[in-house]
């Protein structure tokens, strides 16, 4: 080692770490690298010459030693544990009494220690040690509190160095501005409030400081190096009115019209004022800036993953990384740490598939959630932010009341989001000024808590006298620019300028386009290849060979082939695919392999994105094990009109997703005009593996089913698949397609297509009878089904030779394909018995509807073959499941012997 640069660079705060190094030669000189080795050398041999005076400077060398270390001690504890001590909380009167490890008498320095000067690197240079404790007192116990210890060592240093190098000064331009937000954000509340006193609106009041922090991070995105192209809010309900007039830039006379219950229809919106979303663009600093606030319903933080996954789709579509797209979350405190979906988002985060390169989180943390404010009610953890420690992010708490102080973290925040690409948390310590909402009186439950906030002054007071004191801006100044918003609310003007409000996308219909047999030969055999020397698995290399063999019609196609060949069909006329799911690369029962890996070396090959030069991109995520979430993102992700399908493990799993289901799938179009084209594959099937792996609960999604919100389709073929999917993929009128598909006739011979009948064909709603030498004069019944169950019935009969029944399968629930049955119907006008079969329970599957739809639409009777009602999906034991599904076969084929039909 150079002498001159350790000389140079060694430092007191290195001792202990020398000391080691000396301790580990000490004990074996091989312990240490050649470098030390030589300095602890030359050092022995120095210190056997040691005089009296070198042995007085070796005992100083010692004390001071030890103070360094107690001081260094006392630097990492404030660093470490001075969140706990800062003044974070508006609702403490007096500032709290610094815990013992941080306070000074714990360190046993005498009055002569306090007064010495040390040096121990560039920040701690020649100062005064009670200089030195009130430094990082200010820094790290004053309005702020900062987590960070749980970071790695480059982002841990990073937030050290802009904590305490870096000055909260600001311009006097920027403070007047401040000061002006401020006023706006209470104007819009006052007014409102005096003009519908009995009207819930979920006041922003008391953390007013939300408003000044969003502009600031509008402002100071716009002059980073890769400047943010576009922001996405998801919020929650409190303040989001204040949000859409002073941030988003809608009318004043929009809200009030709400507030009249004056409609729009035109905007084909419908749901409360709170819920409702708005894009606008702005300009800040001579650029615009996209800004969208997602709808949301009340149904706290399910926003989130819907934010990211508009974030990252967007992201993919510019194909530029990081700061370009910002995903902002807003949420509450008592909703953070109580809602599981943020432990999924969180968790979502840093994953490949999903990462959206930082979301900075702000938590509207008013103490309080609606009646319950008590901690040891709230929740276990100390903060409510303390979950987001999982993913080693930092988090500020800061004191809302202290404004300055607010957007000095805000920089910082989005200064480490931009270099480090990972989320963000700032936890805005506030209140709330009234109840839960404005008609709730919050003395009932909180006597103690709203006596203080009643006499607390607004941060407007407490910033204007700050300005006042600093000579900055006088009373007279005050009144103007309480007087200029006033005016703007009183003539129903924006409070912020906008430019090209969110225009309603046009949707026009395409044709569904059928490619030629040779082109899908070559098709199927091009994804069915892989590179030379790729050392591929002989199960998945049997797999592929076949399929080479379906592209020259020596085989017919299984579901797997027919998938594949949709999807590459799609790619090739230029439309991009998204596919994830938990193991949605091989597919749960081993039948997709869209990815295939080398066993030597572990690299991994996608057939499907490399078809051709010019193709749609091709994306296939698995998922963390997650549905909530992971569908939410995947149906954000799909509201910008790329072919986006997210498949469960088993279709039993959808249940942990149902929030998604109810607020989104299902009524996201009719409450907020929202349109995505979501796949949703849920695996179905009773096949004797209990209750948790048969059901993908058709009869649910139907019940959610009216106004042609969404499809419910159950292919019972792989043809059928392969078009259900173009099909749905050229048809720019977007709704969300729920697709029930198959486990055991993944490869059913049965099941499988001739490549012929993926040519000149479509998605058939109907499947008629396929036997054409059924003796029309012997047919009894007709038998409608879905699914699986018509090939175990299928091949009862060709056993039986049992030909008096028809059997027609409906491979589209909903919408009804009323037209279609009815042709079916008069086809067959001496039959006049029908029955449905399904494997299901009666109150279970798609019976209640079909015979709802029957007799409504059709004003037909029909009747029930099928398991009695059950409180669970299915038995556990196979053998149960065998003799119940014997049982039902059997009732089909001797309706005229069965009294009673369901089991």
């Amino acid at each position: 080692m150079n002498n001159y640069y350790f000389k140079k660079n060694i430092s007191y705060e290195n001792i202990l770490y020398i000391e080691k190094l000396y301790q580990n030669f000490l004990i074996n000189p091989n312990f240490v690298n050649k470098d030390w080795y030589d300095i602890f050398i030359n050092f022995q041999k120095k210190n056997k010459n040691l005089d009296t005076n070198d042995k007085l400077k070796k005992k100083f060398f010692y004390k001071e030693k030890i103070l360094i270390e107690k001081i260094n001690q006392l630097i990492n504890n404030f660093r470490n544990l001075g969140h706990y001590d800062a003044n974070i909380n508006p609702l403490i009167l007096n500032k709290k009494k610094l815990n013992n490890i941080l306070q000074l008498p714990n360190y046993y320095f005498n009055e002569k220690d306090l007064e010495k000067k040390i040096t121990l690197n560039n920040l701690v240079k020649n100062k005064k040690i009670i200089d030195i404790y009130d430094f990082f007192k200010k820094k790290y116990c004053h309005s702020i509190g900062i987590e960070y210890a749980h970071l790695l060592d480059n982002e841990k240093y990073w937030i050290q160095k802009n904590i305490e190098f870096t000055q909260c000064k600001f311009h006097l331009k920027e403070k007047r501005m401040f000061l002006e937000e401020l006023i706006a954000t209470e104007i819009f509340e006052k007014n409102i409030g005096k003009k519908f006193p009995g009207a819930k609106r979920f006041s922003l009041e008391g953390c007013d400081v939300l408003i000044p922090l969003i502009k600031e991070i509008i402002r100071y995105t716009s002059t980073l190096k890769n400047k943010t192209k576009k922001i996405i809010f998801g919020m929650a309900h409190r303040g989001r009115l204040n949000f859409l007039v002073n941030i988003m830039g809608k009318k004043i006379q929009d809200i009030i019209n709400e507030f009249s219950n004056i409609l729009f229809k035109e905007n084909n919106i419908d749901d409360v004022k709170y819920h409702l979303g708005y894009s606008s663009i702005i300009e800040i600093n001579k650029q615009k800036i996209e800004l969208q606030l997602a709808f949301n319903p009340s149904h706290l933080e399910i926003i989130n993953s819907i934010t990211m996954g508009i974030a990252r789709c967007q992201n993919d579509i510019l194909k530029k990384k990081h700061t370009y797209i910002l995903p902002i979350s807003i949420h509450g405190d008592a909703s953070f740490s109580g809602q599981g979906v943020i432990q999924e988002i969180l968790n979502l985060s840093q994953t490949r598939g999903y990462r959206v390169d930082g979301t900075i989180h702000i938590i509207i943390n008013n103490q309080i959630g609606f009646t319950t404010s008590k901690i040891i009610d709230m929740r276990s953890s100390y903060y409510c932010t303390d979950i987001a420690k999982m993913i080693q992010c930092p988090i500020f708490h800061v004191n809302a009341d202290d404004l300055e102080s607010v957007i000095f973290i805000t920089r910082l925040a989005i200064n480490y989001r931009n270099i480090f690409h990972k989320d963000v948390f700032i936890d805005l310590v506030s209140y709330r000024r009234h109840g839960h909402n404005e008609i709730d009186d919050p003395f009932i439950t909180q006597p103690l808590m709203y006596s203080y906030i009643k006499n607390h002054k607004k941060i407007q007071d407490l910033y204007f006298h700050q300005l006042l004191s600093e000579n900055i801006i006088n009373n007279q100044k005050k009144i103007d620019l309480y007087q200029k918003y006033q005016n703007l609310f009183n003539k129903n003007k924006c409070f912020i300028k906008t430019y090209n409000i969110f225009i309603k996308e046009k949707y026009k219909e395409k044709i569904y386009k059928n490619i030629k047999i040779n082109e899908l030969k070559k098709l199927l055999f091009k994804i069915s290849t892989f590179p030379k020397n790729f050392n591929i698995h002989p199960i998945v290399k049997k797999i592929y060979l076949d399929r080479i063999m379906m592209s020259k019609e020596e085989k017919k196609l299984d579901w797997g082939a027919a998938e594949s060949l949709a999807y590459a069909n799609i790619l090739t006329q230029g439309i991009s695919c998204r596919l994830s799911g938990e193991d949605i690369k091989r597919g749960t029962f081993s039948h997709r392999h869209a990815v295939i890996y080398d066993q030597n070396n572990g690299i991994s090959y996608i057939p499907l994105k490399n078809i051709q030069l010019q193709q749609g991109n091709f994306y296939i995520y698995n998922s963390i094990l997650s549905e909530e979430a992971v569908l939410g993102f995947e149906y954000g992700y799909s509201l910008n009109n790329i072919i986006t399908i997210w498949e469960a493990q088993f279709g039993d799993f959808i249940n942990g997703a149902q929030i998604i289901i109810d607020q989104f799938i299902s009524s996201g179009e009719k409450k907020w005009n929202y349109k995505s084209g979501l796949i949703i594959i849920l695996p179905h099937g009773h096949e004797g593996q209990g209750p948790e792996h048969s059901s993908s609960r058709i009869e649910r999604f139907l019940q959610l089913c009216a106004e042609k919100n969404m499809k419910i389709c159950i292919p019972s073929n792989a043809a059928q698949m392969y078009h259900l999917l173009c099909e749905h993929a050229f048809n720019s009128i977007k709704k969300p397609l729920i697709i029930i598909s198959p486990k055991s006739l993944l490869r059913h011979p049965l099941a499988c297509s001739s490549l012929k009948n993926f040519v000149n064909n479509y998605f058939k709603l109907i499947i008629d009878e396929i036997d054409i030498q059924i003796n029309m004069k012997n047919i009894q019944h007709i038998i409608f089904c879905s699914g699986k169950i018509y090939y175990d019935l299928l091949e009862h009969r060709n056993i039986t030779k049992n030909n008096n029944n028809i059997i027609i399968r409906i491979e589209q629930l909903y919408p009804f394909p009323k037209k279609k049955l009815q042709k079916i119907i008069k086809k067959y006008t001496i039959v006049k018995k029908f029955f449905w079969c399904q494997e299901e329970p009666k109150n279970q599957g798609a019976w209640i509807y079909i015979q709802n739809c029957f007799k409504n639409k059709l004003d037909c009777n029909i009747n029930y073959i099928g398991r009695n009602k059950s409180a669970s999906t299915a038995t556990g034991y196979f053998t149960i499941y065998k003799k119940q599904q014997q049982k039902i076969i059997n009732s089909v084929f001797n309706i005229n012997k069965n009294k009673k039909i369901s089991l």
